[in-house]
């Protein structure tokens, strides 16, 4: 980083690098010189180039060529600027937005020779996976026999399905036992036979009749037993239905005094709350004013005072203001309660002090 800020004249001079600063640095100069295409040759003052492949859409890509990041991340790029940073930026946005790989007629999107398919193997319980590939099948053109030579049959072998695009892969259609509403009701649709037996005994013209003509087609269809039952199934969960709304209707009274009886618990119980907030408030503060610390500094107050009204009896005494019969019953009183408040309070704090101590 010396040709970005070059050291002054009075700094000191740089510690040697150890043993693994050294390893290091040689790792990093045999990366760039094995990989010096990666980077611009002046770099950080050239701009960064970051290409993705195959070709995707995506907000941050040319939608041109669909293979060059145009992120403002990379356009506002300075020689100050983090690219690891940035380029963990790109990967989260496209983290965040998956692109869509685009139809690119130069980029053929065909299975690996490996037998792997380019997109993940569809889990639909009610859609027949396609059957494994074989891994020795050629992707090139097929062999061509030469003259005289009979060629070999080879077993059949399906073929694969040639999707170019994610969203040419086919959506899973729903069977009978996938059919379940809102409720969890499932609907199983009819069994529907292989063979018609009616079409065995139309002569030709009729069959061709039928193909050519629609109208003719969907009368065949429309007296079908399975399509039959069909609609009559329709018609019965259409009655059921509106049997269902008809009770529901009759229960809405009912339901609405329910509701109301509910609010009315409901402003009680916020009214009962409040009582019992206020009355829990009080209680604590009660419970405040009785605690042993509290009690504790009641009665050294208690005793603080009781002892100043014992020292004012005998200031009043040696000026003369009070007789020795009132000084003596005063002061005897006073001293008494004092004591007997500080004994209380030592013994409340031995209680405090010491756990599981009763007062004698």
């Amino acid at each position: 980083m010396n040709w970005i800020f070059p050291l002054s004249k009075g700094s000191g001079s740089i510690p040697p690098l150890n043993s693994l600063q050294k390893q290091r640095q040689r790792q990093i100069e045999s990366l760039k010189a094995a990989h010096s295409n990666l980077l611009p040759p002046q770099f950080p003052q050239e701009k960064p180039v970051v290409s993705v492949f195959p070709p995707v859409g995506h907000h941050l890509v040319d939608s041109n060529n669909g293979t060059m990041v145009t992120s403002p991340l990379i356009t506002n790029f300075g020689m100050h600027s983090d690219l690891g940073k940035v380029i963990q930026s790109l990967l989260d946005e496209f983290w965040k937005s998956p692109p869509a790989l685009m139809s690119d007629p130069t980029f053929p999107y065909m299975y690996k020779p490996s037998g792997m398919p380019p997109y993940p193997t569809q889990s639909f319980h009610f859609v027949p996976a396609f059957p494994p590939q074989d891994g020795q099948r050629p992707i090139g053109p097929a062999p061509v026999p030469h003259a005289g030579v009979e060629p070999q049959q080879a077993p059949p072998r399906p073929a694969a399905p040639a999707y170019g695009l994610i969203t040419d892969l086919p959506l899973p259609v729903p069977t009978a036992d996938s059919q379940s509403g809102l409720n969890g009701h499932i609907y199983r649709m009819p069994e529907i036979p292989d063979t018609f037996p009616e079409l065995s005994e139309m002569s030709v013209s009729q069959l061709k009749d039928m193909s050519d003509q629609d109208d003719v087609l969907l009368e065949f269809f429309m007296c079908l037993p399975q399509l039959k039952q069909v609609t009559s199934d329709k018609e019965e969960l259409v009655n059921n239905i509106v049997e269902i709304a008809k009770k529901n209707l009759q229960l809405e009274p009912q339901l609405e005094g329910k509701r109301q009886e509910m609010l009315c618990k409901y402003e009680q119980l916020t009214q009962m709350k409040s009582v019992f907030e206020t009355k829990m408030q009080r209680q604590h503060e009660l419970s405040e004013s009785c605690s042993l610390s509290a009690l504790q500094a009641r009665l050294k107050v208690a005793a603080h005072q009781a002892e100043e009204e014992s020292e004012e009896t005998a200031e009043n005494f040696l000026e003369g203001k009070t007789e020795i019969d009132d000084f003596l019953t005063s002061f005897m009183e006073n001293r008494t309660l004092c004591h007997c408040r500080r004994a209380k309070e030592e013994k409340l704090q031995q209680c405090m002090t010491v756990p599981y101590h009763t007062l004698d």
